[in-house]
């Protein structure tokens, strides 16, 4: 299948899924066997050009079909940073898909060489550190283009100081294909 294909089937399913939490009816796609193998996504959605909700997966624990409709579901109505979204905002709102490959673990000796490694623009990036954990998709790399301040930002979004740095915090980084509604 063609990955516009995909990435249509994959928006379909997101905006489904939130039709039906709305109590919208909404008809379901013929399931295909692509959407039962494993997979890792996060859904975002977009009001007016401003984030309204994005929640994910970071790696494979369930169904492409499941793991789809429940971030979906999640970033609609239980991202922490917002209101539920409601029945008038749903017509306006824009669907974003993200399909991640695994995460693969960050080998670097030092800060600096931690930044040397990653890819602006193409890489997810993970960041761990006891307790503390975060991500940042790709498309982050539009509005934090630079490689120390995407860092500082996502250990800021992890609970931790802006300058701290461990030898045992543990980077990660993974790739998206991603697939947005046209508006």
């Amino acid at each position: 299948m063609f990955d516009t294909d995909k990435g249509k089937t994959l928006l379909h399913l997101a905006r489904a899924a939130i039709a039906g939490e709305l109590g919208f009816i909404s008809h379901d796609l013929p399931r295909t066997g692509w959407l039962e193998e494993p997979g890792a996504t996060f859904v975002t959605l977009t009001l007016h050009d401003q984030l309204r909700g994005c929640i994910g997966s970071l790696e494979a624990r369930r169904s492409l079909l499941e793991d789809v409709r429940a971030n979906a579901v999640a970033a609609a109505f239980r991202d922490p940073r917002f209101t539920p979204l409601g029945k008038e905002e749903f017509a306006k709102v824009v669907i974003e898909v993200s399909l991640l490959s695994p995460p693969q673990p960050i080998d670097f000796t030092s800060e600096q060489d931690a930044l040397a490694q990653l890819d602006p623009g193409l890489d997810g990036v993970i960041l761990e550190y006891g307790m503390h954990r975060a991500t940042y998709l790709p498309q982050v790399w539009a509005q934090l283009s630079d490689p120390r301040s995407f860092i500082e930002h996502l250990k800021a979004k992890a609970g931790l100081p802006e300058d701290f740095w461990s030898d045992d915090i543990k980077l990660s980084r993974y790739r998206v294909q991603k697939f947005e509604e046209v508006v």
